[in-house]
């Protein structure tokens, strides 16, 4: 725990069976009190490693998908009676030893989110992300910041904090299942007022490591542009959106 607060940490994974251990290993278990990993019907030995090391394991049927992942891990961390919730990646791209810091800047409450990000400072080309990606990343940020009427380094890394407060209230059924959930999710949060802190964070692109290719990137990319403009028109008046509802406050107000 951090100030009281219990943390639970979650694996959203697909084929880490390589990498998980390694992920697993750079756990700080002095602070978290649970960790989770929902393994999204992998082809490799993943949950057999998960259920090796000790971690709480769930496994789906089939293959739902990146963002149909994320909503198991949340609805089960939650029933865990997480007050902050770590989501990272199993693939050992972006360091657990952050976790504490993460959680430190929810559980003292400075924010209700947290994002570990890859542009702040000199993490992602040196860690080895294609310049493609970055490129790409950088775009679609300035995008996002003007159609969002936010600021932030990217909207785009997988390394992220929660609070309850912020899992509860956010309609994430309403988002898609598969990688533009995250974006989705983080609009939500953005539409929602709820304050998101960035933390400088170093990446790492290897052979193992988990990566979208070149076709899903761009679909991916046009999931992010129609959110934001879903997004924009929603806070317009122009249209309605189940993905931007009113908080249940100002529902109740009007």
């Amino acid at each position: 725990m951090l100030n009281s607060r219990r943390i639970v940490v979650v694996l959203p994974a697909y084929n880490a069976e390589k990498t998980l251990e390694m992920t697993y290993a750079e756990i700080p278990f002095e602070h978290v009190d649970h960790v989770l990993l929902v393994d999204d019907a992998s082809r490799d030995r993943t949950a057999q490693v998960a259920e090796r090391l000790g971690i709480r394991t769930i496994v789906h049927d089939r293959n739902k998908g990146y963002g149909a992942n994320q909503k198991t891990c949340y609805r089960a961390a939650l029933d865990l009676g997480a007050d902050i919730v770590i989501m990272v990646h199993p693939d050992y791209q972006y360091t657990p030893k952050l976790i504490t810091a993460m959680a430190a800047m929810i559980a003292y409450g400075e924010f209700d989110a947290v994002l570990g990000s890859r542009i702040l400072g000199i993490g992602a080309l040196k860690g080895g992300m294609p310049l493609y990606k970055y490129v790409a990343n950088r775009v679609l940020t300035l995008v996002e910041n003007l159609l969002l009427s936010h600021k932030l380094s990217e909207y785009h890394t997988g390394y992220r904090a929660f609070s309850r407060q912020v899992l509860e209230q956010l309609p994430l059924d309403a988002n898609g299942d598969d990688f533009v959930f995250d974006n989705q999710m983080l609009a939500q949060i953005i539409w929602h007022g709820y304050r998101i802190g960035e933390l400088s964070c170093p990446t790492k692109y290897f052979e193992d490591a988990s990566s979208i290719n070149f076709r899903r990137s761009v679909i991916y990319g046009l999931g992010v542009l129609g959110t934001a403009l879903e997004f924009r028109l929603a806070r317009m008046g122009l249209i309605r959106s189940e993905r931007f509802t009113p908080r249940n406050d100002q529902a109740a107000a009007q």
